[in-house]
């Protein structure tokens, strides 16, 4: 079905740190109606848990490899998983 609800784990790696790389992907996670988290790693990197259907994932996951105009994406690991819809809004979380 295409308004199955998923789940997107991501690991973005890359120049995604103190460029405005987490508020960019709240911003695009807000304007699609997509729930989750964006956090900074210690690693460098910017870590990304969204639900939404299937179809919005997909260009939601295009456009954060695509990133803000100071950002350079390397890498993105990514994995599909069952939604859990436990969240109800996206939002920016402490780093690790």
């Amino acid at each position: 079905m295409a308004d199955e609800k998923a789940r997107l784990h991501l690991v973005v790696e890359g120049r995604v740190q103190g460029v405005g790389f987490r508020y960019y992907v709240l911003d695009k996670a807000n304007s699609m109606g997509i729930t989750g988290w964006v956090r900074n790693t210690s690693g460098r990197q910017v870590e990304v848990m969204a639900e939404g259907s299937r179809p919005q994932l997909e260009i939601f996951l295009q456009q954060i490899r695509n990133g803000p105009p100071m950002a350079t994406v390397i890498h993105t690991k990514v994995d599909w998983l069952d939604a859990q819809e436990k969240y109800g809004r996206f939002s920016i979380v402490s780093s690790i």
